[in-house]
């Protein structure tokens, strides 16, 4: 747990820092009309039109997730973060499917979206990704 937690922090940080920008300019949409809205399969359109769903009009969209982690408040059962992932529904350029789509959220908002050619089920276990904190 205590790793997901990190690595999450560590992706949410990225995402911070990253000079990608993924919103959209103008008003936001709110997440009851984009139940109307299809999500689209090639990658940087579906980077686009995520952040207009929320959790439940992803899962009307998508289905349930093919794996979920939550991250919640510790001595409460309020799901702060999740990452969920979902196998082939995203094409690159040339139309090849990515084996795995994750959606990493905070609270109940797509924050990243990292395309995968694999089944996303390695750990990351080489000393160049282990990070100390400071207590």
């Amino acid at each position: 747990m205590m790793k997901l937690l990190i690595a999450f922090v560590l992706v949410a940080f990225c995402t911070a820092c990253s000079s990608v920008n993924t919103k959209q300019a103008g008003p936001l949409t709110a997440p009851e009309s984009s139940a109307n809205t299809t999500l689209p399969t090639e990658e940087k359109a579906f980077v686009k039109a995520i952040e207009q769903f929320n959790k439940k009009t992803i899962v009307a969209q998508l289905g349930e997730p093919a794996k979920a982690d939550d991250v919640k408040i510790r001595g409460s059962n309020r799901i702060v973060a999740s990452i969920w992932q979902y196998h082939n529904i995203n094409t690159d350029e040339n139309g090849q499917y990515y084996e795995t789509t994750e959606l990493d959220f905070i609270d109940d908002k797509v924050v990243q979206v990292v395309f995968l050619n694999n089944d996303g089920s390695e750990d990351v276990t080489s000393d160049d990704h282990t990070y100390e904190f400071p207590e």
